[in-house]
Parts: C-alpha cells; structure tokens; sequence
C-alpha cells in the first residue's frame, strides 16, 4: 500500500509511454510489496507523477536534460512491509519500469534513483485515522503479513 511519488522530465514520458510507466510502477509495488491481484487491494498503490520543466532539473548544476532522462521515484511504504531482499527487488522492478516505458525513440540515457521510505508505525494517517501495520496488511492484503489481520503464524 505505497504511496508512489515520481518526478520526470517534462515530456520524457508521454501519452502511452506515461500508461505503461504508471502499470510497470504498480506491477513492481505489488510484487515487492506482496499485495494479492485483487483491484480493491491494488487500488490502494497511488502513484503521483510531476513533471519537471527543461532547466529546472540540474546534474552537477548543469541541465542535463538534453542527453539524460532524469528520474525519481520516492516510495513511502509502512516500516515491516520490506524486507531486505524486497527492498532490493523493489528498485530493480521500478528501474525495469522505466526501461519499459521510455519510449524507444528516445535516445537519451535513463537515469534514476529510488528512495525507499518506510513509515514508522503508527506514524502515517488515513482518511483522518492513524493507521498500524495490521490495519495495513489487513487493508493492502500483503500476502506475508496476514498472521497480523488473523493473529495466526
């Protein structure tokens, strides 16, 4: 149940491109995240997309947007969701992401960098509710959490 921040160049990913983008993301915080195939689970992954505009972006003060094709994904996720092998799979599925969505007659070299930011307990708030990591995986369903919703191991 990720809350997905992405911040691209203007115009590095449009129309289609933006689609498959948003999918690939999803696809890759399901997995991670071990959130079942059921839309009512999967619609709580929201992804944010702002655009940055040519010259607003810079590498070493420089705009480097004419040769590179900046890009951050910022993924706030509840703390005991991820562990260390999903962290990592979590960033190679969102770099695959990016891979698949830029459009192939764009030239330009991809860069990314992804923030993992995991929440404390009981330090994110819902619908005006502070929300635990049982409510969480009761809610999401991660699939490696539901001994939380069931009080079972």
């Amino acid at each position: 149940m990720p809350n997905i921040l992405l911040k691209i160049p203007k115009g590095a990913f449009p129309g289609d491109a933006r689609a498959t983008l948003v999918r690939g993301i999803n696809e890759a915080a399901a997995i991670a995240e071990r959130i079942p195939a059921d839309p009512a689970k999967r619609f709580l992954c929201w992804v944010v997309i702002e655009e940055i505009e040519a010259g607003n972006w810079t590498c070493g003060s420089v705009d480097m947007t004419a040769q590179l094709v900046p890009c951050i994904a910022r993924v706030h996720v509840p703390a005991g969701v991820l562990d260390e092998t999903s962290r990592g799979r979590y960033v190679e599925l969102i770099q695959q992401a990016f891979i698949a969505a830029q459009p192939a007659d764009d030239p330009r070299q991809l860069m990314t960098s992804v923030m993992l930011n995991e929440v404390a307990d009981g330090a994110w708030g819902a619908n005006g509710a502070i929300w635990n990591l049982p409510a969480f995986a009761r809610a999401a369903g991660f699939e490696h959490l539901q001994h939380l919703v069931t009080g079972q191991d």
